[in-house]
């Protein structure tokens, strides 16, 4: 099942090293009540064979992902949007907020897992100085976190992703970025990339109805 492939992935993934001191790493399914919460998740909602598009964003968030393990899923969505009961912190994170209004949209979360898989360039979160940090943000860390990234693309897309298609949240530096990896690596036949959740959210929320179509549209 893809759920067990996806929750093997995480429980044995090892975090990248030798990054510069003031950049912390967010990997939140090393935490057993965190993994325990992504394991009810997988199974409720990923347990079959069926072969999923990935849709990659970039990194956890501290808010989002960073807190419960599963992308652009905050602890509110995770309860109220997926029905799984949790004791994290209940704040609002913007990415997932406008992500449950495109699966809403959809037609649910369990018909829109069966066809997509919410995942990330780069499994792993990160902060410098507390707040969120990107791993492009700086050519350095890029670099030395290249190698941990192209594995664990390889590993999300082993778990049961079709290598026809995958849809990249970001069209700036993570769509950049990731055409690169892809154009060496050829992880994906085609990689379509559009405007990233947060960058919706928080420069152009009053379009937003318009965005979510726009994603609907992508998703097909």
């Amino acid at each position: 099942m893809f759920a067990d492939k996806i929750l093997k992935f995480y429980e044995n993934l090892s975090l990248p090293v030798n990054l510069p001191g003031e950049i912390k790493v967010l990997a939140p399914f090393k935490d057993p009540v965190t993994f325990e919460l992504m394991c009810s998740y997988y199974k409720k909602f990923y347990s079959s064979l069926y072969e999923r598009t990935a849709i990659f964003g970039i990194n956890p968030g501290r808010f989002g992902a960073g807190l419960t393990g599963i992308m652009f899923t905050d602890p509110v969505s995770l309860e109220e949007n997926c029905g799984i009961k949790n004791t994290l912190p209940k704040r609002k994170e913007l990415s997932s907020e406008f992500i449950y209004d495109v699966i809403d949209g959809f037609g649910g979360k369990i018909v829109f897992s069966e066809k997509f898989y919410l995942g990330a360039v780069c499994p792993v979160g990160f902060t410098k100085n507390g707040v969120n940090y990107n791993f492009y943000d700086d050519k350095t860390t890029a670099k030395l976190l290249e190698g941990f990234i192209i594995e664990a693309v390889r590993a999300q897309i082993e778990c049961g992703c079709s290598k026809e298609r995958c849809i990249l949240l970001g069209t700036g530096k993570n769509a950049a970025y990731f055409n690169d990896l892809n154009s060496r690596e050829k992880f994906f036949k085609v990689v379509a990339a559009i405007e990233h959740p947060r960058f919706i959210m928080q420069y152009k929320r009053k379009q937003k109805d318009e965005f979510v179509d726009k994603y609907l549209q992508l998703l097909g």
